[in-house]
Formats: C-alpha cells, sequence, structure tokens
C-alpha cells in the first residue's frame, strides 16, 4: 500500500491524508486513496461504503489498541451524552478506573481529554472513508469501469450522503463550527488549508443538501436491500432531516419531514417497548441501527457490551426517580438489583452482558424519538393538542407494554396527559416523557444543550457546569498539530 502521506501527519484532521505514525498496511476491507485514484473495481466501490459505516458502530478498538486515555476504545457517544448527564453514572462503585470518564462526568475536563478527542476521531475517520467512496461513486465512467448497475450506484451515493451528515451531525452538535471537508485530502498543503473551522450554518447547510440528495437517490422501499437490511434506507434519510430541522427550530420543516415520514407507512410504534432492543429488523419502529454481529472477521460484534460485565455504567438515582409508578419502561432501561443496563445488552436476563462479541444492534433513530420530535414541533407551533396527543401516544404505548417480569401494569399506570394551553406545562411533559423514554440511547445531554436548560439542570444535580461546557473542546492535539490553525472553543 502506498500512502499519499509517509511522514508524521496531523493527529486526527490531517488522518484524511491517509497517513500514519508509522506505515504497514490498512484495516481489513478499507479502500485506500491509491486504489481511488487506480482503476477501481465493483468490490473496491462496495467495500469503501461499507467501512464507511464501522465508525458508527460500538465495535471496540477501530483506531487503535486499548486506547483508554486517547478515547478510542469505544465510540464516546456514550460517555458525552449520557455520563456527562444527569441520568447515567460511570460505574456502580466508583473505583477512579479511567478518571477522563470522571472529568466528563464532573466537567473539569480539558481541551486534552480522551472523551472529546475519541469523537473528534471517529468522526473525521468516518468522513475520510465516505469522502473516498463518494468520489469514486461519482466518477463519470464508474458504471463502465466497474460494471456497478444505476440503481446500485444510486443506492450506495444516497447511503454515502447520508452517512457524511451523519457524522458531521455529531460534529457540529458536539463542537460547534469544525472544518468542512468534501473530497479527499491529499496533500500537507491541503491538509493545512482545510484545518479552518466552518460556521455552523454553512455545515448545517451542508448537511441538509446531502440529506435531499440522498431521498432522491434511495429506493422507496421501507429496506434499501433486502439481504441486507442494516443499510441507509429512505426513512432513515427523512427521518434524519427531520432531526436536523429539530435542532436548527425549524419547527415547520420538522413537521413537514415528519408527516412525509409518516406518509411512508413503514413504521409505527411496537407493542412492546423493548421490541426495539431485542429484536432485529423485524420489528416496525426501528429506523437506524447498526448491525452488530458475532464471529466475524474483522470482528463486528457490539463492544460495548464486554465493560457492563463489571459495572460500568450505573443510573444515577434522580434518573430512577424520573420514572412514574409501574412504568415498565424503568426495568427495561436498568435491572439495578442485578446490575443490568438491559437496553445496551438487548436482554432482560444478563445475555451478553461481559462479551465483547455481542450481536445486539445500536440503535440510532426509532420511532418513538420521531413521535416526541413531532410533539415539540407541534409545540413550538402553538398546536398544543396535537403536541399532547403526541407524548400521549408514546405513553399509551409504554403503560400496554408487557414488563420485563411478564405482568400488565396496573390500570392507572402512565395516565394520558390532560388537555392544556399552557407551553410551560406541555414543554416539562415532553422533556419528562423524553427522558424516560430515551433513557441510555445517548440523547440526554444534547436534549438539554439544545433546550438551553443544560447548565440549569446539571447545577441542581450539584455538577459544575458552566457556559462553555455547551460545546465540548477541540483536541488540543488537533489544534496543536494545525499549528494554530485551527482554533478553541471559548473558554478552553
Amino acid at each position: 500500500m502506498k500512502a499519499i502521506i509517509t511522514s508524521a501527519c496531523i493527529a486526527g484532521l490531517l488522518a484524511f491524508t491517509g497517513c500514519k505514525k508509522t506505515l504497514d498496511t490498512d484495516a481489513i476491507g478499507l479502500t485506500t486513496i491509491d486504489q481511488v485514484n487506480a482503476v477501481p473495481t465493483l468490490n473496491t466501490v462496495e467495500s469503501s461504503v461499507r467501512s464507511s459505516y464501522q465508525l458508527m458502530s460500538n465495535r471496540l478498538n477501530i483506531l487503535g489498541q486499548w486506547d483508554w486515555g486517547g478515547g478510542l476504545v469505544f465510540h464516546n457517544d456514550f460517555v458525552l451524552q449520557d455520563i456527562a448527564s444527569d441520568d447515567v453514572e460511570k460505574k456502580w462503585s466508583p473505583d477512579g478506573d479511567q478518571p477522563w470518564m470522571d472529568e466528563v462526568n464532573n466537567f473539569t475536563f480539558t481541551s486534552t481529554n480522551g472523551g472529546p478527542n475519541g469523537l473528534w476521531k471517529y468522526n473525521y475517520e468516518g468522513i475520510k472513508r465516505i469522502n473516498l467512496a463518494i468520489q469514486l461513486l461519482t466518477k463519470p465512467d464508474i458504471e463502465a469501469i466497474t460494471g456497478i448497475t444505476p440503481a446500485r450506484k444510486n443506492q450506495l451515493l444516497g447511503e454515502a450522503y447520508f452517512i457524511r451528515s451523519h457524522y458531521y451531525f455529531s460534529l457540529i452538535t458536539n463542537f460547534g463550527d469544525v472544518p468542512l471537508i468534501l473530497k479527499p485530502v491529499q496533500t500537507y498543503q491541503e491538509a493545512f488549508e482545510v484545518a479552518v473551522r466552518a460556521p455552523a450554518a454553512q455545515i448545517w447547510d451542508t448537511i441538509k443538501a446531502n440529506l435531499a440528495t440522498a431521498k432522491t437517490l434511495l429506493p422507496n422501499t421501507k429496506y434499501s436491500s433486502t439481504t441486507e437490511k442494516w443499510r441507509v434506507s429512505k426513512g432513515a434519510v427523512i427521518a434524519m432531516q427531520a432531526k436536523a430541522a429539530l435542532y436548527t427550530k425549524k419547527w415547520a420543516d420538522v413537521l413537514t419531514f415528519v408527516t412525509e415520514l409518516e406518509t411512508l407507512g413503514f413504521y409505527h410504534l411496537n407493542a412492546n417497548y423493548f421490541s426495539s432492543f431485542n429484536t432485529e429488523f423485524t420489528d416496525d419502529e426501528v429506523i437506524f441501527a447498526y448491525d452488530h454481529r458475532s464471529q466475524e472477521q474483522p470482528a463486528n460484534g457490539n463492544g460495548i457490551c464486554a465493560p457492563l460485565g463489571w459495572g460500568f455504567l450505573a443510573p444515577s438515582t434522580d434518573f430512577l426517580n424520573a420514572f412514574e409508578a409501574n412504568d415498565p419502561r424503568k426495568l427495561y432501561t436498568v435491572n439495578t438489583a442485578l446490575q443490568n443496563v438491559n437496553k445496551l445488552l438487548g436482554s432482560i436476563d444478563g445475555t451478553n452482558k461481559g462479551n465483547d462479541d455481542a450481536p445486539n444492534n445500536r440503535i440510532y433513530i426509532r420511532y418513538a424519538d420521531v413521535l416526541l420530535w413531532k410533539a415539540e414541533a407541534y409545540l413550538e407551533t402553538q398546536q398544543y393538542p396535537q403536541a399532547i396527543a403526541a407524548i400521549n401516544l408514546v405513553r399509551a404505548r409504554a403503560r400496554t407494554s408487557v414488563s420485563a417480569t411478564g405482568t400488565v401494569p396496573p390500570a392507572g399506570t402512565l395516565p394520558d396527559r390532560p388537555a392544556s394551553t399552557d407551553p410551560v406545562t406541555i414543554k416539562n411533559w415532553l422533556i419528562a416523557e423524553r427522558r424516560v423514554e430515551l433513557g441510555f440511547e445517548e440523547q440526554r445531554m444534547a436534549d438539554l444543550k439544545r433546550w438551553g436548560i443544560a447548565k440549569q439542570v446539571m447545577t441542581a444535580q450539584g455538577k459544575n457546569f458552566q457556559d462553555r461546557h455547551y460545546l465540548y473542546p477541540i483536541p488540543q492535539s488537533e489544534i496543536d498539530a494545525s499549528a494554530g490553525t485551527l482554533t478553541q472553543n471559548s473558554g478552553y
């Protein structure tokens, strides 16, 4: 393999050039710039997209070998969104292990912390890979060279634009302004030129434009592929359009996209709350998930189950107290007696606990989340009855779910929210519902931040949340490597 640059490179951003600290071989199945520049094959095209999904997974050690301090053992969303929030504590019994996670939990982290560092590198590695795929797929003669059919090319390109939007969504919501890189970087000069933060508005415009393009390229079916149901679908793209509109407060657009998604007729709430977590591609609620599988080479198991065997993630008391009486979602989320995070294990009996090659999927978007986006958009546009109705759909499913103990919740559990025209009351209902419905799903801190109440909530929990913490710091190693071209967020 011939890399583009054969000496040390800027830590994460210049990873776009494909260079390494020591050059040897690329990961199995990873498309290189040489393959893009040479005569591509059908396998090259397929693998370029497939490898770009990997950075969405909970697989262990994608970017390093047990680099805990650098935040590279896992994808760090669960640290920066859940452990940082008021829902999750690091460990059932604190023991000083992985202090960088404690720093995130108590908001004493700096720009050298492994959490932001790992998240930045995972996302930009994903963007690097998908940019190579897009360059391949948009070659004017790619069909003639590789024999790929027009339909398959369009499908893969639609997936690619969604994937790039996904990674940039993570970057902008965690770091604010970030470098916008839309093609492979091949020289040091190019690398330094792109190591400049683009305005958030430009990032959002790119995300939305890429999603709009993706929607035109994907088939109008529930699954893009009947044999590979894990792939990005048109429904996933439309849901992501709604989420991007939600985060940019385009409330009318949220409603438009959710209506478009519902018109497809592919998704609805499962009868049982836990079906999204222990069934795969047979339910009707999960819209987008990463497909973990056991006993594959390279490994593709759900590594987040591994540390759960020694009590790594624990619910806060405040989170447990947020559930109303007899809410079956509480036990489906965590079993405190057995110290099982059932949602992350994909089981209610401890199956997968301690298994670093577990097969349970990582869920990114499910219909209950979308319904609560819809409720929020109705609330923000003063359509109060519709907002309450959407919240009540989620509550009704919860109270009619057979519980983890096999019983039906008693009458009176989770009653419908009554009519109200008070936006503050309805907003509080929405906040409470999202917390218990989506607990341990990497949503809580992002919600608190976009609502502008993170400081208030964290302060009430005795945490040292300051205004600067609404954004995470740009990793100091990136700033140093760019010779200061890349600037830091305020307060760090």
